[in-house]
């Protein structure tokens, strides 16, 4: 009898449930029903996933899910245990099935969608405790905020972190709490841009950018990407700000060089124009420490600095921030007194306690963890099956990665084809303004589990060949 006789059941490899899912559903119900009484422990994973006949990862996440929901407990050096349960109802089938019927199956988004968190593995149970504390002791800190630029408890958090994170230091008055990144980016905008003045963007770079440029009436600077980042203006002083992913370019990913940053400040310096850093998914590098944002070089002189916690903890909250340096603080305000905050108090006091208890960043630890493995995994399995149809750069970091073609295959056709799969895959021409050189898929692998994306990469592979065999044709 193997240690893992006591969980036996039966993995539907045809079911269109993953398998940790229905590894989680298994322990679940056991665990609701008594089965597995507080405190049994669950069996190591590289031992249950050979028991099983599945990955590792496999096992780690639908463990590390189970913990997010409050029916295991983890602990260094002691594996995973099962906690106390308080006396469940199991639902009634028949009343589920006909509010399924009611409300119409949830749309379920396939493989492989950039920039997307695993939800799946976000700490329920802890979150809850943030927020039920709030309803208790500050209750108020929920419906009223205090400041234009949002929660302080909040800003005073984001202050250390970004101290800790990302080299620096900035003071809760400088730090402005808004609706996400995007939100961030558009009110630097309202801010610092007047109808008719130049931008700076990155080519290829971030679309919402050069849609809210068009929008404000802005006249656009595209700016070439080489091999040490972004092209400085050379527009003789007509550019008035610049918008930079420096530490994770988007989409291409790689990093900005010292040399080319210093280049950045000396400009923003000379020509008294303003660089917006947007820092959106620094927190994902799988090698190596983080690379120190720009904004910490220059000591926020000449940048704003921009990040978002939608990729590192949830994307339903839509809590991002700017940091801004002092001499711009009093326009910022001026721009959410007329524009008003777009950003919500109710979850602002609980992400602060939330942070400040160190969950959050149990939490990021958990998840980079996750996603490094799946990352991993779909590396390997591009190189091993896909090198005739083209190559990644691997830069070690971010949330996606780019699949650049080579010739025969062009990235819309191969999109249009995976679309009609029900695979989600971006093609890398359109982020270039004017003739683009790039062809490519960007591919997020974050939200999905190995399972998935395998399943996704069979039929992606036919995309391939069906487009390559029609052209040969």
């Amino acid at each position: 009898m193997t240690q893992t006789s006591w969980l036996a059941f039966s993995i539907d490899r045809t079911s269109k449930t993953p398998v940790f899912e229905q590894i989680c559903a298994a322990i679940r119900k056991r665990a609701i029903s008594g089965e597995l009484s507080e405190g049994t422990k669950l069996p190591p994973t590289r031992v249950f996933a050979a028991d099983v006949g599945v990955s590792r990862s496999t096992i780690v996440t639908a463990y590390e899910q189970l913990v997010s929901e409050g029916y295991l407990d983890s602990l260094q050096g002691s594996g995973y245990t099962v906690c106390a349960m308080c006396e469940v109802e199991l639902p009634n089938k028949t009343k589920r099935a006909q509010l399924t019927l009611e409300e119409g199956p949830e749309k379920k988004v396939l493989p492989f969608e950039a920039s997307q968190p695993d939800m799946r593995l976000f700490p329920h149970r802890q979150w809850a405790k943030a927020v039920s504390r709030v309803c208790r002791t500050n209750p108020q800190a929920m419906l009223v905020g205090g400041s234009s630029f949002g929660n302080f408890e909040l800003r005073r958090a984001i202050a250390a972190h970004v101290s800790e994170w990302r080299g620096i230091e900035a003071l809760p008055h400088q730090i402005m709490v808004t609706a996400g990144s995007t939100d961030a980016l558009e009110i630097c905008l309202r801010t610092l841009l007047k109808k008719g003045d130049t931008i700076g963007l990155e080519n290829p770079g971030y679309l919402p950018m050069r849609h809210f440029a068009d929008a404000h009436g802005l006249f656009t600077n595209f700016l070439a990407i080489d091999e040490s980042g972004a092209k400085l203006p050379t527009d003789a002083g007509l550019t008035r700000l610049v918008v930079l992913t420096p530490s994770h370019q988007y989409p291409l990913g790689g990093a900005m060089s010292p040399s080319r940053r210093l280049e950045y400040l000396q400009w923003a310096t000379k020509e008294d124009a303003w660089v917006v850093e947007d820092d959106y998914d620094s927190e994902f590098r799988y090698s190596g420490r983080p690379i120190p944002a720009m904004s910490g070089f220059d000591n926020l002189n000449r940048t704003i600095y921009i990040g978002s916690f939608s990729k590192i903890f949830s994307n339903s909250l839509r809590l991002g921030y700017a940091i801004v340096p002092e001499p711009l603080i009093a326009r910022f305000r001026t721009t959410m007194r007329r524009f008003g905050l777009k950003a919500s108090f109710m979850p602002q006091q609980a992400l602060a306690e939330f942070m400040a208890s160190g969950e959050f960043y149990r939490h990021l630890r958990r998840v980079r963890r996750n996603y490094g493995e799946r990352r991993k995994f779909l590396l390997e399995r591009l190189a091993l099956e896909f090198s005739q149809f083209g190559y990644v750069r691997d830069h070690q970091a971010g949330m996606q990665i780019v699949f650049h073609l080579t010739e025969g295959c062009k990235d819309t056709e191969i999109a249009r084809r995976a679309s009609e799969q029900g695979i989600t895959v971006v093609p890398l021409s359109i982020f270039s303004k004017g003739n683009s050189v790039y062809n490519g898929l960007i591919m997020g692998f974050c939200a999905y589990s190995e399972e998935e994306m395998e399943l996704a990469l069979e039929l992606l592979k036919t995309c391939f060949c069906e487009a390559r065999s029609g052209h040969s044709g």
